[in-house]
């Protein structure tokens, strides 16, 4: 049960640092504590956790805007945040997690400031048929967050020019651009602004708990750990990757996510594996190509493989079935797959 709030806002809009300061506060969040993050990016493309950031921007573009990159730990597509943009990260312990009460708050602070929104599948917000948030989540150990953007008066153009959606992704969400899929909260109340959606938010999280919350300064944490977070995302491993060789690869879309797999076969063994994603359960993905990595490469040793994953792993929105045969199609397509040595980041 809940006793405790906590707010932190920061004016911090480095992208790196304020990651950084997420994991800090998961990692550290008390028993019986929520704690709501309020916090903005300046010109940043952002990348789930598996996404193969070469395919997902549009690189020219990006550097010819000075545009940053970072890598999230949640799963999911990529986003763009500008100063028009408000992120919200619910922080709390395993026990203390309900992603429909998050939500929840989302909407009621929408309805706030005049916007009737809905909770559309399991990660995006739509208000007026448009797409107004998009969500994410992450767990660790005994520790989880739900975050989500808030589009209040992002510059679309901007989102059409820097990222890289295939036009299949469109054709399954049933629009011709990533512009035509969004909108922006200011568009349906031109009084809206990142103030009072701030402000809200902090209304709604207090009236939905009743406790009135404790609001935390950045200052207060500790100033060495924040920075060591800061370095790890800011990265060129974290963001982009190394490079491997594969010489076996496949791409497919599933109701589920974009999947990618990356091999290298030596001597009918499996010495390297990578999986892109942009699955929302990026440990599931993770811990598929860590242990195809030394596997036989054959139907009988994979399908074993596979299955021992899923039986170790939770996979809310589908079942764990469904995309262990859809995994083993992919892998099967593989098995007998032979092409010159490809070299990819990763």
């Amino acid at each position: 049960m809940t006793e405790r709030l906590w707010i932190v806002e920061t004016p911090e809009t480095y992208p790196y640092r304020n990651l950084a300061l997420e994991e800090y506060l998961l990692m550290s969040v008390p028993e019986k504590t929520q704690i709501l993050y309020l916090w903005q990016n300046r010109n940043t493309i952002v990348v789930g956790r598996n996404q193969d950031v070469f395919r997902e921007c549009d690189m020219e573009q990006v550097e010819e805007g000075g545009v940053r990159i970072a890598r999230r730990l949640s799963g999911g597509g990529a986003v763009f945040h500008d100063m028009g943009n408000l992120n919200f990260t619910f922080l709390c312990r395993k026990e203390d997690r309900d992603i429909g009460r998050n939500t929840d708050i989302v909407l009621s602070a929408l309805k706030k400031l005049g916007i009737i929104a809905e909770r559309s599948g399991r990660n995006d917000i739509l208000a007026g048929g448009a797409k107004i948030s998009g969500n994410a989540f992450f767990e660790t150990g005994g520790f989880c967050y739900h975050h989500g953007t808030l589009l209040v008066d992002t510059d679309k153009e901007l989102i059409a020019r820097y990222l890289s959606v295939s036009k299949e992704k469109l054709r399954l969400k049933g629009v011709d651009s990533v512009k035509s899929r969004v909108t922006n909260l200011k568009d349906l109340n031109g009084d809206i602004s990142v103030e009072n959606m701030k402000a809200s938010l902090m209304e709604a999280f207090f009236e939905k708990y009743g406790i009135v919350p404790e609001f935390l300064s950045v200052e207060q944490f500790p100033e060495r750990e924040i920075e060591e977070r800061t370095e790890k995302f800011s990265s060129r491993q974290w963001i982009y990757g190394k490079k491997i060789f594969c010489n076996r690869r496949k791409k497919e879309r599933f109701d589920w996510g974009d999947v990618e797999i990356l091999l290298y076969v030596e001597d009918d063994m499996i010495s390297r594996a990578h999986i892109f994603s942009d699955a929302m359960d990026q440990d599931y993905i993770l811990k598929i190509a860590e242990a195809m990595t030394g596997c036989r490469c054959d139907e009988e040793t994979i399908r074993k493989t596979l299955m021992e994953v899923n039986d170790g792993i939770s996979l809310p929105d589908k079942g764990k079935g469904d995309r262990t045969e859809d995994m083993m199609k992919m892998m099967t397509g593989l098995i007998e797959r032979q092409e010159a040595a490809d070299e990819r980041q990763i």
